[in-house]
C-alpha cells in the first residue's frame, strides 16, 4: 500500500463555509490572506466568506490577481505580497486556479526561489505557510491533492509540481458554493473530476485505497453531470458532484493521473483551453488508445458510471464506455479544437513540441499503455480529426 496523504482537517457539507473560524483557531491563525480571482470578487461570490470572517473580527486581505491558467509571474506577485506581509495563513477561495496558485505562493513565500525550482521530477516535502482550500467548483479536487500546475510563460510549458508540500493543511467542501457556476464551467469541471477518477483507477500507480475512492467518485459524478449541467440549482446533483470531485482528487493524489492529463497540459499552455475542457476533448480518444492495456479495469469503470451491467462482458462494457464518453461530450456541447478557435496549421506545427512536453510531465508513464513520441503525435493528430 502506498503512503496516504490527506489534508489535516476536512469540513464537508452544506453551510460548512461557516466553519472557517473553527479551522483558523485549530491552526492558531488569525491574520489570513485570501487568494482568489477577480470573478469571485466582482460577482460577490466571496461575500459569505468575508461576512463570516468579519463577524468573528478576523482581519484579512484579498489578493484577486490570479490567472485562469496560473503563470510563474502571477505566482511571484502573490508570493512577494505574502512574504512582505504579516500573514500567518492563506485561504484559497475559488476554482482550481486560485487553489493551485495559493499552493505555489505558499511554498515560494516560505522557501524562496522560482517555481521552476520545484517542478517534477523534484518531490517537495517541506510545507509552506498553512493553506486552507475552499473550492467553489466541483472539478479539480485540488483541495485534497499534493499537486499544483503552473505555466512557464517563457516557453508555454505547464510545470507539474509534486509532493506533500503542496497538500492543503485544511479544506472546506461546501457544495452550496457551486450553485452559481455557469453551465460551461459545470460541464468542464465535472468531466475533469471524472477523468481524475478514471485515470486514478487505471493508473499503474493505483492501489486499493485510491481504487476505492475512484470507484466511489465515478458512481457520484457520472450520473449527475447532465443533471447539474441542465439545472444548476439541482441540490442533490450539486452535492454529489462536489463530493465526487473531492474523492476523485483524493484518488489521483494517492495514485496518479495518466495520459489524458499529460496531453492536456500542453493544449492548455499553447492555446489557453481551460483544463477541464481539454481533458474532455481528449478523454474518448485517449481511452480508446488505452483500453487494451487495462481491459478489466476500464470495464469496471463502465459499470461504476452506470452504463454497463455487472453481467456484461469485458468487451461489451468497454464498448459502452467509449460510446458514453463520446455521447457525454455531445450532450455537454464540448467544442472541437477547431470550434474552440484553434487554427489547424498552428496546431499541427506545435504537435511535436506538445508531445515532448507531455512525455516530460511524467503522467504518460502511469498510463496502462505508455505511448512513445510518435504515438503521442498520432494521438494529437487524431484529436484534430
Amino acid at each position: 500500500m502506498s503512503e496516504i496523504i490527506l489534508p489535516k482537517f476536512m469540513n464537508i457539507g452544506a453551510g460548512k463555509l461557516d466553519s472557517i473560524n473553527d479551522i483558523l483557531k485549530k491552526l492558531n491563525c488569525s491574520n489570513p490572506i485570501i487568494i482568489t480571482d477577480k470573478t469571485m470578487v466582482k460577482l460577490n461570490i466571496i461575500e459569505p466568506l468575508e461576512k463570516t470572517l468579519t463577524k468573528m473580527q478576523i482581519r484579512y486581505k484579498i489578493f484577486d490577481n490570479t490567472m485562469p491558467e496560473p503563470t510563474a509571474s502571477s505566482i511571484e506577485e502573490g508570493a512577494n505580497l505574502i512574504k512582505n506581509g504579516s500573514y500567518d495563513c492563506i485561504i484559497a477561495f475559488g476554482g482550481g486556479s486560485p487553489i493551485d496558485s495559493a499552493k505555489a505562493m505558499s511554498i515560494l513565500a516560505n522557501k524562496g526561489g522560482k517555481i521552476e525550482d520545484y517542478k517534477f521530477p523534484v518531490i517537495n516535502f517541506e510545507s509552506g505557510i498553512p493553506l486552507i482550500a475552499i473550492p467553489t467548483t466541483a472539478g479539480t479536487g485540488s483541495e485534497a491533492t499534493k499537486f499544483t500546475i503552473i505555466t512557464n510563460e517563457k516557453n508555454d510549458e505547464k510545470m507539474l509540481c509534486v509532493g506533500p508540500a503542496f497538500m492543503p493543511t485544511a479544506a472546506i467542501v461546501d457544495y452550496e458554493l457551486t450553485y452559481s457556476v455557469p453551465k460551461r464551467t459545470t460541464a468542464d469541471t465535472a468531466i475533469d473530476s471524472l477523468t481524475h477518477a478514471i485515470e486514478a483507477y487505471v493508473s499503474k500507480k493505483s492501489n486499493l485505497f485510491s481504487d476505492t475512492q475512484a470507484i466511489s467518485a465515478m458512481k457520484l459524478i457520472a450520473p449527475n453531470i447532465r443533471k447539474a449541467y441542465n439545472n444548476g440549482k439541482d441540490q442533490i446533483a450539486r452535492e454529489k458532484l462536489m463530493i465526487g470531485a473531492t474523492l476523485a482528487g483524493i484518488a489521483f493524489s494517492n495514485s496518479s493521473v495518466a495520459l489524458v492529463h499529460g496531453m492536456s497540459r500542453p493544449i492548455g499552455a499553447f492555446y489557453h483551453v481551460p483544463h477541464g475542457l481539454s481533458n474532455a476533448m481528449l478523454l474518448p480518444t485517449v481511452t480508446e488508445f488505452s483500453i487494451p492495456g487495462a481491459t478489466m479495469k476500464y470495464s469496471e469503470c463502465a459499470k461504476a458510471i452506470g452504463i454497463a451491467k455487472y453481467n456484461d462482458s469485458i468487451e461489451d462494457s468497454n464498448k459502452k464506455l467509449l460510446t458514453e464518453l463520446k455521447q457525454l461530450n455531445i450532450d455537454l456541447e464540448v467544442p472541437s479544437l477547431k470550434e474552440f478557435g484553434i487554427k489547424k496549421e498552428i496546431f499541427m506545427k506545435n504537435i511535436d513540441t506538445m508531445a515532448t512536453q507531455a512525455i516530460a510531465s511524467g503522467s504518460p508513464n502511469n498510463n496502462p499503455i505508455i505511448p512513445n513520441h510518435k504515438e503521442l503525435v498520432l494521438l494529437y493528430e487524431k484529436l484534430w480529426n
